[in-house]
């Protein structure tokens, strides 16, 4: 079994409540490298738009398309 077997096997066990709170550890982190490194902040704003567009592309595919 491969690691993306692995842990999409352990991720089924998860409940609602371990999802938000993981999507939680990840707003924290990304606020922690925020406050570390400010300069990120100075990027243009498209640029996180095209990154969110890229990130979000699978994910509503997956729950619209697939069947």
């Amino acid at each position: 079994m491969g690691i993306l077997e692995n842990a999409n096997e352990k991720v089924k066990k998860f409940s609602i409540l371990d999802v938000e709170l993981s999507q939680f550890v990840a707003i924290f982190a990304t606020l922690i490298i925020v406050k570390l490194i400010p300069q990120i902040m100075n990027i243009n704003i498209w640029w996180f738009v095209a990154c969110f567009i890229i990130c979000v592309i699978k994910p509503v595919c997956v729950f619209f398309v697939k069947k």
